[in-house]
């Protein structure tokens, strides 16, 4: 396993400027640079996380080949025919659900670290999920509101995450709920996902390891109880 040591000042500039030269021209010159500045060192981030999450979240993973997501965009009915995106993401996910993320895809709840040209940041929930997952999480909120409520409103949770993210949070309660459910504001929901940012300085450094893997650790009572509600199980030790 290659050590972790942190991105260098390149990686982050890569991006920018693949912001102003988004063009397949141009990222072929600078292959090189996105290989050893952004692909290599991810994924040792990848290989060192999945080795913490063995200690405490063993049915999530980490995959150094499966993690992180393709840097080309899907253009086919996209009006941006912009043919690269301009950060990188990796997800650890499930291991019964597979790594598929958003309404195409049946994955379940995981983490999710992500660095762009300006900024990056640690989070973990589900985006977007699929009609039938969503219902799931739904029911299960339905019949006992305090369950989820406690988790994300716990001081030290609040304190770390705050609230979830309302990206495409539904003005009424959903069909099928009445309007005075008490989990009401929870059920209006279409995604339940929670972040934090991360310094320029935890970045580069090689301690970026130890800081993701204390926030997933915050974060894991919450995917636990999605995962749940979806029907994947905790377990207490990696598969051989």
């Amino acid at each position: 396993m290659t050590e972790f040591t942190g991105f260098t000042p390149a990686a982050q500039r890569f991006f920018r400027s693949l912001g102003r030269n988004n063009t397949k021209a141009w990222f072929e010159t600078n292959r090189a640079v996105y290989e050893t500045a952004l692909r290599a060192p991810m994924k040792a981030l990848i290989e060192a996380l999945d080795v913490r999450l063995a200690e405490f979240a063993p049915e999530i993973v980490g995959d150094p080949k499966r993690s992180m997501f393709r840097i080309n965009r899907d253009i086919r009915f996209s009006a941006d025919k912009s043919p690269y995106k301009t950060n990188a993401g990796v997800w650890f996910y499930h291991h019964d659900a597979g790594r598929g993320v958003g309404q195409d895809a049946l994955g379940g709840a995981g983490f999710y670290f992500h660095l762009d040209g300006k900024s990056a940041f640690a989070g973990g929930g589900i985006w977007m999920p699929s009609r039938p997952t969503l219902g799931r999480i739904r029911d299960a909120i339905a019949a006992q509101p305090s369950g989820l409520r406690r988790i994300v409103e716990a001081p030290a949770f609040r304190r770390r995450f705050g609230t979830f993210h309302d990206e495409s949070m539904l003005t009424r309660v959903p069909r099928g709920f009445p309007p005075d459910h008490p989990a009401a504001d929870l059920l209006r929901y279409q995604s339940f996902t929670v972040g934090r940012p991360v310094t320029s300085a935890q970045i580069a450094s090689a301690k970026l390891v130890d800081r993701l893997a204390a926030d997933f650790e915050a974060a894991l009572p919450l995917i636990r109880w999605l995962n749940r509600a979806i029907g994947y199980q905790t377990v207490t030790q990696r598969r051989p």
